[in-house]
């Protein structure tokens, strides 16, 4: 299971455990638990936590507990990667 750090514009950072997914709803970023194996945001998707896309910096998905996924830094503006 992955997890992300949130870095926020006051430079305050946010832990976000069991996400594997997040995207960009209308003003705000939400974070999904999509299932086991799935690879998409569907109706069966859960909300772990949403934040307001113009307050994140950056996001970063950290590694699960088996170590399989490797830290990935993301810019976030307009949610594209850098």
């Amino acid at each position: 299971m992955a997890s992300y750090q949130i870095t926020l514009a006051d430079r305050s950072t946010e832990h976000i455990d069991d996400a594997d997914a997040y995207q960009q709803e209308g003003q705000m970023t939400t974070f999904f638990l999509t299932g086991s194996g799935r690879s998409v945001v569907d109706t069966w998707s859960t909300r772990v936590a949403s934040f307001r896309t113009s307050e994140i910096v950056a996001i970063r998905r950290r590694e699960d507990a088996a170590g399989v996924v490797a830290a990935q830094p993301l810019a976030v503006r307009g949610l594209r990667s850098a």
